[in-house]
């Protein structure tokens, strides 16, 4: 459909083939996008990740949490494009002592860095690209619904409500030079961050991936990436010109389902290959 034909988008959050940010970048270029990728210490990681994208695509380094990357990242993005018409925002951390059931026990020193990479970074990386961005662009940052308090989820939830409240400030003072800011909170899925968070690892979360399909009316299905990456690019797109501050929910609809204690969820048959 060509719905990013002449644009260029910088994609952070580029780790593995599993990682939301890589099936962003892969799909926007389907789209006629040119695509920068940045990469967080682990620079020949990204490159070699790029060269897998359907077309090559340049890597610049970025600390989010580093003054000086933020500053000269126009510089060195002016290498690869004279503008940004996009941006995804997919960063985010938080120390094991901030997870994992840790929420009553954790310190502000286990605390302080998942504000600032998941939340903080947001206004930092707009702020540092703001003047290659024009009118029309678009920021999109990926999201998990913070309404709810999740099990394990902790402060990384709390970090992720602050993002929901910095997307729409962004968009509050953004709005006025035609620059949208909106996010997509996307269901649980089968990436490295996920296997990560609290005791289990994979088995772990392949068990919430289950829980969450019986709780969509969809059904939900935690190793299918594409619904949350079209989501992404068509907020991207000049398809939603006059949409910003909002959050875009690509979780199957369980986010409308309340918990009723006794009462089970009515569950849709299996996705294919679980």
């Amino acid at each position: 459909m060509d719905l990013l034909k002449g644009k260029t988008l910088l994609v952070t959050g580029v780790l593995t083939p599993s990682s939301i940010a890589y099936h962003v970048a892969r799909l926007a270029q389907e789209e006629g996008a040119n695509v920068v990728l940045t990469a967080y210490g682990r620079v020949r990681l990204v490159e070699r990740l790029a060269q897998r994208l359907p077309s090559p695509a340049p890597v610049v380094e970025l600390d989010v949490t580093d003054a000086d990357h933020l500053a000269s990242l126009p510089q060195r993005l002016a290498a690869h494009a004279d503008r940004v018409d996009g941006v995804l925002h997919s960063v985010a951390y938080a120390p094991a002592e901030a997870l994992g059931g840790n929420f009553l026990t954790a310190r502000w020193d286990d605390v302080a860095p998942a504000f600032h990479v998941s939340a903080y970074s947001l206004q930092a990386l707009v702020r540092a690209v703001r003047p290659m961005l024009g009118p029309g662009s678009s920021v999109v940052g990926l999201d998990f619904d913070a309404s709810h308090a999740y099990a394990e989820y902790d402060w990384m939830g709390v970090a992720k409500a602050a993002l929901e409240s910095c997307a729409r400030y962004l968009a509050s003072y953004l709005g006025r030079d035609g620059i949208r800011v909106n996010l997509v909170a996307a269901g649980p899925l089968r990436t490295t961050a996920a296997v990560a968070i609290g005791p289990g690892g994979d088995e772990a979360a392949r068990r919430e991936g289950q829980r969450w399909h019986g709780k969509s009316p969809l059904g939900w299905d935690d190793q299918e990436f594409t619904p949350v990456a079209r989501a992404c690019v068509a907020l991207l797109s000049d398809w939603f010109p006059a949409t910003t501050g909002e959050i875009v929910h690509v979780d199957g609809g369980a986010h409308v389902i309340g918990d009723r204690p006794g009462v089970p969820v009515a569950a849709p048959s299996p996705p294919a290959g679980s």
